[in-house]
């Protein structure tokens, strides 16, 4: 009779498993490892953020992210339809950072992560123009750089996000540093990039949990379950950072190993708390008080660990598993108008994620994993 019992708990769980999971799954696209059904998911998603009108300023950071996305689907898309998008986009912004009247904010990272965008348009039309106010303002940021501390405060007076005082600020900005130093050879932008980089992970690294802290408020804070706070988007946008750094740093930089190991160390630890159905939560030491899928931050892992092995830094019998299941969990999230749902909002911290929400950070971060994820396919990794 317990016997008997115990078998029904274990079908009728399997069943409520199979529910769950069913209930997730909002898509009607192929989840395969082929470059033709996953052009057709990255297609459909481009698309359908392409006619979606922006909710955003478009040179906010929110907006910044998703054309770091589009970009790399541009360059494999076949035509250079996202590419004008990108470029129609750029022109109005006339190649200049959100500026914001606010005093405080004139070294804000999230102000010029449009900066990204520029360069690889810079890159594909070879118009000067599209870096020149960036590099400008980037001189000029050198030559009255900010000084203050990384106690994430703000007042009237001060404001400590004239650094990168938040994890999330590691890549609006440093991505961006990099790009131009390779552009323009000049190794200051590097120098500079390498001092505030360290500055900022000297203090919000947590070197036994291999996860960055999103500002000095989460230091002491804990989740339900008594664990630190460490947000699942936070680290994604730290991890999703490091790939577009180090492929723009020379090959004989002298601070390259640095950011190489905090990247090795962040996929071992990110590696450990994936879920078994392939998708991160949004807190990642507490998935059972966020136990739904957290599509910001798995895309960003997933095109970090698809950059790792395919540039030789990640070992692809350990984390090809992972990539594959990530992306299956990735096309669940795909509606079948190619909307991306399960997109925490704009926030700092982990909250509750449903499968209508969906926001244009995650849309990037899910055309940067898919791109990855063909060249895998293009070098027979895959």
């Amino acid at each position: 009779m317990k016997i008997k019992r115990g078998l029904l708990l274990v079908v009728l769980l399997i069943s409520s498993y199979s529910v769950y999971s069913q209930g997730q799954n909002i898509s009607s696209f192929k989840p395969d490892i082929n470059k033709t059904d996953i052009k057709t998911v990255l297609k459909a998603v481009a698309d359908w953020q392409v006619r979606t009108p922006l909710t955003h300023a478009p040179g906010e950071w929110t907006n910044a992210a998703l054309y770091s996305g589009m970009v790399e689907w541009a360059g494999i898309a076949g035509n250079d339809s996202y590419y004008e998008w990108l470029k129609e986009i750029s022109g109005k912004l006339n190649w200049t950072y959100n500026i914001n009247e606010n005093p405080l904010r004139k070294y804000h990272a999230d102000d010029y992560c449009v900066g990204q965008a520029y360069i690889e348009l810079f890159r594909k039309y070879k118009d000067k123009n599209m870096i020149k106010p960036m590099r400008a303002y980037f001189d000029q940021i050198m030559k009255y750089p900010s000084k203050g501390e990384l106690l994430f405060v703000k007042t009237k007076e001060y404001s400590s996000q004239q650094r990168w005082s938040w994890c999330d600020a590691l890549f609006m900005a440093p991505t961006v540093w990099a790009k131009m130093a390779n552009v323009t050879g000049k190794k200051k932008y590097l120098d500079f990039l390498y001092q505030e980089y360290k500055f900022t992970t000297d203090y919000l690294y947590d070197k036994d949990e291999h996860l960055y802290f999103r500002d000095s408020n989460y230091f002491t804070k804990k989740e339900a379950n008594g664990a630190k706070v460490f947000w699942g988007r936070g680290n994604g946008w730290v991890f999703a950072g490091l790939p577009i750094i180090i492929r723009e740093l020379p090959a004989k930089y002298e601070h390259k190993d640095y950011f190489v190991t905090i990247f090795k160390e962040m996929a071992v630890k990110l590696l450990s708390l994936q879920s078994e159905d392939g998708f991160w939560h949004a807190s990642l030491l507490d998935p059972e008080s966020y136990p739904n899928p957290e599509m910001s931050a798995t895309t960003f892992f997933v095109f970090g660990l698809a950059w790792g092995v395919n540039n030789g830094y990640l070992d692809k019998e350990t984390y090809l598993p992972a990539i594959v299941k990530g992306w299956k969990s990735m096309v669940t999230s795909v509606w079948p108008d190619g909307k991306v749902g399960f997109i925490q909002p704009i926030g700092a911290d982990p909250k509750a994620v449903t499968k209508e929400m969906t926001e244009v950070y995650g849309v990037g971060g899910f055309l940067m994993a898919g791109t990855e994820i063909t060249r895998l396919i293009d070098k027979g990794i895959l």
